[in-house]
C-alpha cells in the first residue's frame, strides 16, 4: 500500500533520526520494541504522545520521564524525533518506533555483512509457516500467550539461521501487519528499502541456475528501475514459466497462469 506524502514525509523522519545515531547499540532494537509494546498497551499514553495541542517539547518530556533510565539515550533519541512529528493515533506512533527496532535489527546485520542472509532466513521461514497448516495456525492462535508463541519460534530457529532472524521471526509473531506472514513480508520491504531495493517474489516450477537468476534479476531491474533482490520459491505446480511479485504488481508468464487465464475466457 502506498503511503501518502504526508506520511512518507513522517516516516521518512524518524527514519533518519535512526540513521543520524551512526551506530547501532546492542540492545538498541530491544529498547524500541519494548517502547512501541509500552505505547499499544497504554491509551492514556498514546493521547500524551500524540495530543496536537499539547507542546512537542512537553510531549518529549513526558516520553523522557517514562522511558528515561529505562531505556537506552539513544531509542529515547529515536522516539523524540518521532515526536516532533503528527500523528494520526498513538497506534501509528507505536508502529512507528516498532519499524525502528526492526530496522535497527537489519542495520546490525548489514554492518556485521549477513543481510542476505537474514532476509533469506527470514523469507524462507515465513514460506515454511505458510506451508504448515498447524504451524500457522498456532502462531497465528491469539488466545495462546504470545510468549509461548514465540518461544516455539526459537526453538524452531535456534542454533539454524543469523541471530537477527532469529529475532525478527520471533517479533513477527505478534503480527503487527495482521498475520504472520503480511509481517514478514513487510519486514523483507523494511530491509529493501534500507537499501534501496524492491523485493520480488519469484515463483518458478523447478530451480533456477545462478545464470537464470542474474538474467531475471537484470531484467526485473530494468523494468522496476531499481535494483532488485530476488526470492525464489520452487512451486511444481506451475508446470513451467515464472511468476513475479514486486509490491502490488504480479507478472504471470507460467503454463498454470496461462491455462487458467485461458479458462477465465471461456468461462
Amino acid at each position: 500500500m502506498a503511503l501518502s506524502a504526508n506520511a512518507e514525509a513522517r516516516q521518512g523522519a524518524v527514519d533518519d533520526a535512526l540513521l543520524g545515531l551512526g551506530t547501532v547499540p546492542a540492545g538498541l532494537s530491544d529498547d524500541l520494541f519494548a517502547m512501541a509494546d509500552a505505547i499499544e498497551a497504554s491509551p492514556q499514553l498514546r493521547r500524551a504522545l500524540v495530543e496536537p495541542a499539547l507542546p512537542v517539547a512537553d510531549r518529549r518530556a513526558v516520553a523522557r520521564q517514562l522511558f528515561g533510565g529505562k531505556v537506552s539515550v539513544e531509542a529515547v533519541t529515536v522516539l523524540e524525533a518521532a515526536l516532533g512529528q503528527n500523528w494520526r493515533s498513538g497506534l501509528a506512533l507505536a508502529a512507528a518506533i516498532d519499524r525502528q527496532g526492526v530496522r535497527a535489527v537489519l542495520l546490525g546485520a548489514e554492518r556485521a555483512g549477513r543481510l542476505d542472509d537474514v532476509d533469506e532466513a527470514v523469507f524462507r521461514f515465513g514460506r515454511i509457516v505458510d506451508g504448515d497448516h498447524e504451524l500457522r495456525t498456532t502462531l497465528g492462535d491469539r488466545n495462546a500467550p504470545l510468549a509461548a508463541r514465540q518461544a516455539l519460534v526459537d526453538t524452531l530457529l535456534a542454533g539454524k539461521v543469523p541471530q537477527e532472524a532469529a529475532t525478527l521471526a520471533r517479533r513477527a509473531v505478534a503480527a503487527r501487519n495482521r498475520t504472520f506472514d503480511l509481517t514478514i513480508a513487510n519486514y523483507l520491504n523494511v530491509s529493501a528499502a534500507l537499501r534501496r531495493r524492491s523485493v520480488a517474489t519469484v515463483h518458478v516450477a523447478r530451480a533456477l541456475s545462478a545464470e537464470q537468476e542474474a538474467r531475471l534479476q537484470a531484467a526485473l531491474t530494468e523494468q522496476v528501475q531499481r535494483p532488485v533482490t530476488l526470492m525464489v520459491v520452487v512451486d511444481p505446480d506451475l508446470v513451467g514459466g515464472v511468476r513475479v511479485e514486486i509490491g502490488d504488481e504480479v507478472i504471470d508468464g507460467s503454463v498454470a497462469g496461462r491455462l487458467a487465464a485461458a479458462r477465465r475466457q471461456l468461462a
